[in-house]
This record gives structure tokens, C-alpha cells and sequence, in this order.
């Protein structure tokens, strides 16, 4: 057998296989020979069909899947021992073919293959990148602590609406002025803290236990849907509804934060702080870190997008193109190619910088680093709820179940590759550090 290969430009190539007889007439008659020990064929016993009737049935198709086999082995051994860098897999050339399947002898198979492209990154310590953070000021500190007080804190009943409260009462349904009889009648709760409508906020302040008044269920609730659970009826119902309604206050909870003393140091971080003063050093530090994650997230962003923006890559898109559709599961036209072909490319383009990154710097997911990196988060979920975490023994045994589910583990090894890849950013190019206000700085993650 033999292999040569011609360079038709930088991006695309060919490769010929060249087949003997003798690289396959004896897999053949082997294979051959198993189906006539084990065919079934009216009138001849297993074992005992003749062998040129095996021959003419099962003959070509035989051969065609030898021929397969040991093209496919010798094109992918080739390409492995010659080094070639290619995307997605070598693709049969139409009337590729020399030689007959009828008078089989010697045989030639034509491949065409695309190359990856060769780039450079357009990245180095020269580099400057802006690395947004939150500026942890007094007043987000502040926030920070009235959170934690009211998270701690317990209800307690009010007489008087005011901006925060809970407002508790009855919608009635109204029929010239009075409560109509059989008509809607609901109890709900209003949480005057996430009340949009300013009229409706002016309306409910100062508002008693026992006041009963008109009110628009649309402007104390937050879609069609809201309104329709406020008022225990089905969306339907109220897409329908041009009743009135009245109101009546039957209670009102307002959330009275926990004292800022010893009990409240110890629940929030145990025998670490004593003080208000110690609190607050512990809420700014613990605010640093947990802006951090989504601090290193921008910035890596901000370089991902500077690096599809300037790396230069030219890519054989006339043979990806028929490659996609070669390897795709469904039938693909040419109209949702066109479509969804820029951003396959975008996509390979990153995929090929994030791969060149990895090689070239000897960057590896070792099986202990994934599993720490596994158990890492799961000692994170046990801390968001406030809970302890478990023994390493059991640390390891949910890390290995999760490991096992192929999505969750898909999951768990994009974070630590990102994570990875985020330490080389930060170590090759040059941080420009910049302080946000908490606000600016939320509106900048989500865009």
C-alpha cells in the first residue's frame, strides 16, 4: 500500500491511496469464509454453501468494507505519522475511485483533507487588558450588612404600611360600588419592597390594618399571570376580566433586623469577629473574593474577544462546508449552512487559539486536578446554603458520582479549562486595573 499526498494551496490537499491485490484478497476470503460457516441459505446446510455463491451474494460488499477498513487505518496512521495538522476528517473525493469492483485488482482512493491554519496570537506582556472590579465602598458594605441583619432578622406585625413591608389582605370583587355577591374573592400579599408602580407605592403608604380601598390589581402585580394567582383565578379568566376590585389591609409584616452584637458575630462567622468593626473588615474582605470569580470572568472575556478579533486565520471553507454536511446527523441545506456558517468558524477560531494556548504552554487537565477542581464546588454549594461540609471520604465519593454523568463532567471540565486559561492571561499580558462602581459593574457582566 501506498500514500502520497499533493498540496493543491495552503488550506487544502489531497491524498491518494494506492491498494494492491494483495493488501486485500486475504481479508476478504477470510471474511468470506466466516459468512459461508455461518449463512443460511434455503437448500444448503451451514458450513456447506458453496463458495461461489457466498462469493456472488456477499462479493462486493465485502470488499468494499475491507477496502474501507484498510484505506481508513492507513490514511489516519499516515496522518499521525507525517504530523498533519487537518480539521474534521479526510473526505472521499467524487469519482475518486480507480479501479473495478466487478474485476477487482488494484485500486486508488482520492481524499481530500483541509488544513488547520498556522497563526500566531496577538497577545504578550506588552499587552494591556482592562481587569474590572468592584469598588467595595461604604455604602455597598452597608448594603452587605442590612442584607445580612434582615436575613437574620424576624417578622414582626405593623400597623402602618411603610416602604418595605409585607401588606396582607383581601382582593373583593365589585358590582356597582359594593362587594359583589359570588363574586372573586382573594386573599394575597403585596411586598411594598419590589412594588414598581410608583402610584400604587403612594397609594399603600401609611395604609392601616382593616383600611379598605379601591386597587388595580394590573399596578401591585408583576405580569398578567401575577395578577391572575393574586386573584386565585386562571390567566384565562383574567384575560377576560373587566371587574373592579376593593382591597382590605388584614395585616401587615414588616422584617426587624437582628441586632448587630455578639449572638449576630457568631451565627454569620462563629469565633472570627467580635466587633462591628471586625464585621465590617470580614464583609469587605469576603465581598473581594466573591466579586473576584466574576472579575476574572470579564476579563477573560475581554481578552477572548480581542483575540477572534485579531488573530489571523484563513481556514479551507469550501471543504468545510462539504465536510459539515458530510458529518452532520441530518440533512443540512445550504440555506441554514450559509446561515450558521460564520458562527461555526467563530467557534473553531476559539477552539484553535484555546488548543494552541494549551500546546504551547504545557497546559494539562490532570485527573487529580479535576477531581479537587470537582470537590472544590462542591464545597462552594455547601457554603452558599450555610452548611458544613462533608468528610473527604464523602467529598470524593459525590465528586466521582458527578464525574461519571457525561454532562456535569462536560461542565466541570469547560470551568477548570476556563479557570486555566484565565491564569495564563493574567500571567502573560499586562492588567489595567480599574475600580467600578457595584452598579456599573453588574451592567457590564450582564451585557
Amino acid at each position: 500500500m501506498k500514500i502520497t499526498r499533493q498540496e493543491i494551496d495552503a488550506q487544502n490537499g489531497v491524498l491518494k491511496v494506492e491498494v494492491a491485490a494483495e493488501d486485500y484478497q486475504g481479508k476478504v476470503k477470510s471474511a468470506l469464509d466466516k459468512y459461508r460457516k455461518t449463512a443460511k441459505i434455503p437448500g444448503f446446510r451451514p458450513g456447506h454453501v458453496p463458495a461461489a455463491l457466498i462469493q456472488k451474494q456477499y462479493g462486493k460488499s465485502v470488499l468494499l468494507d475491507e477496502l474501507n477498513k484498510i484505506t481508513n487505518d492507513a490514511i489516519y496512521q499516515y496522518i499521525t505519522e507525517e504530523k498533519l495538522d487537518i480539521l474534521g476528517n479526510p473526505l472521499p473525493i467524487e469519482n475518486g475511485v480507480e479501479g473495478s469492483f466487478d474485476t477487482p485488482a488494484d485500486f486508488t482512493f482520492s481524499y481530500e483533507i483541509g488544513y488547520s491554519p498556522v497563526f500566531e496570537l496577538p497577545i504578550s506582556n506588552k499587552t494591556k487588558i482592562t481587569y474590572n472590579t468592584v469598588k467595595i465602598d461604604k455604602q455597598l458594605i452597608e448594603k452587605q450588612t442590612e442584607d445580612l441583619r434582615r436575613r437574620y432578622g424576624k417578622l414582626i406585625s405593623s400597623e402602618t404600611v411603610s416602604q418595605k413591608d409585607m401588606v396582607m389582605g383581601k382582593f373583593e370583587e365589585l358590582e356597582a360600588g359594593q362587594v359583589k355577591e359570588g363574586g372573586i374573592s382573594h386573599s394575597t400579599t403585596i411586598s411594598m419592597e419590589f412594588l414598581d408602580n410608583k402610584a400604587a407605592q403612594k397609594l399603600l403608604l401609611g395604609k392601616k390594618v382593616n383600611d379598605t380601598f379601591a386597587l388595580e390589581v394590573a399596578k401591585v402585580s408583576k405580569s398578567p399571570e401575577d395578577a391572575a394567582a393574586m386573584l386565585g383565578i386562571s390567566a384565562e379568566a383574567y384575560a377576560n376580566l373587566e371587574a373592579s376590585f376593593q382591597f382590605t389591609i388584614t395585616d401587615v409584616k414588616r422584617m426587624e433586623m437582628a441586632e448587630l452584637n455578639e449572638e449576630l458575630f457568631a451565627k454569620l462567622f462563629g469565633d472570627e469577629v467580635k466587633s462591628e468593626a471586625e464585621m465590617t473588615k470580614r464583609i469587605e474582605a469576603d465581598l473581594s473574593r466573591m466579586f473576584e470569580e466574576d472579575a476574572d470572568r470579564l476579563f477573560t472575556k475581554n481578552v477572548f474577544d480581542k483575540l477572534l478579533a485579531e488573530t489571523q486565520m484563513t481556514f479551507p471553507e469550501a471543504f468545510l462546508r462539504r465536510w459539515i454536511k458530510a458529518s452532520s446527523d441530518k440533512p443540512i441545506s445550504d440555506e441554514d449552512l450559509n446561515n450558521e456558517f460564520a458562527a461555526y468558524l467563530n467557534s473553531l477560531k476559539w477552539q484553535l487559539i484555546q488548543t494552541k494556548i494549551f500546546k504551547d504552554n504545557n497546559i494539562q487537565l490532570t485527573n487529580e486536578e479535576v477531581i479537587n477542581f470537582t470537590k472544590s464546588l462542591i464545597v462552594g454549594n455547601y457554603a452558599q446554603y450555610g452548611m458544613p461540609a462533608p468528610d473527604d471520604a464523602e467529598l470524593n465519593e459525590t465528586a466521582m458520582r458527578l464525574l461519571q454523568n457525561k454532562e456535569q463532567a462536560n461542565g466541570i471540565y469547560d470551568r477548570l479549562a476556563e479557570a486555566k486559561l484565565t491564569n495564563y492571561f493574567k500571567q502573560t499580558v499586562s492588567l489595567s486595573k480599574k475600580e467600578l462602581p457595584y452598579d456599573d459593574f453588574v451592567a457590564l457582566a450582564k451585557a
